[in-house]
């Protein structure tokens, strides 16, 4: 009786999902480390096709694994798997979001367009808003560790790998890993508090 290709392997990684779930589950770091790791990319991009927007996405899958860490003790295998817990839990964010978004441009919208004018440079109000969420986010990230700083600043900025940048701070991967995700669940946090 043979089986059909593409099984073992989809059986083999839900195995190991719920073991990365169960370990978060327990308080291991690494354990969400390396479910991100290994199911980001499926997250991010469900994320993205519900809101077609990068930057969006990014932010839903940030949250998706968040909720993740915060109720890994709650997920239940006879409900179904770890990728359908995650396609829901981002499928329904992203919703979320987007209805969010839809309600902020509409109060955002001007009551009347008396010009249409074409401006190269931001307006005043956006450089505002720009300046406003730097300052936001250079307080947020005040807030990390200098090591989860560094870890963080090296992942969003300079294009490398985990493992790139495991050699480069001279730390093992796991540790490395686990800077990156707990500066980020800090970040979302801090940022949350300054909204």
């Amino acid at each position: 009786m043979g089986s059909r290709p593409g099984l073992a392997p989809r059986a083999t990684r839900e195995s190991a999902w719920k073991e990365y779930v169960g370990r978060a589950a327990g308080g291991d770091q690494s354990g969400l480390a390396d479910l991100y790791d290994e199911s980001s990319s499926l997250v991010y991009s469900v994320a993205l096709r519900v809101l077609g927007h990068r930057e969006d996405a990014e932010e839903v899958t940030l949250d998706v694994y968040t909720q993740v860490w915060r109720t890994a003790a709650s997920y239940d295998s006879s409900r179904g798997t770890v990728a359908a817990w995650l396609v829901t839990q981002a499928r329904s964010r992203a919703i979320d979001r987007m209805r969010a978004r839809g309600g902020r441009m509409e109060r955002e919208r001007p009551i009347v367009n008396f010009v249409d004018l074409e401006v190269d440079a931001p307006s005043p109000e956006q450089e505002s808003a720009a300046g406003q969420r730097r300052r936001r986010v250079l307080m947020a990230l005040a807030t990390l560790s200098p090591e989860q700083r560094e870890a963080i600043q090296l992942a969003f900025f300079s294009d490398l790998t985990h493992g790139e940048l495991a050699a480069r701070l001279g730390q093992p991967l796991g540790t490395v890993k686990s800077r990156i995700r707990l500066g980020m669940i800090k970040l979302r946090e801090q940022l949350e508090l300054y909204a």
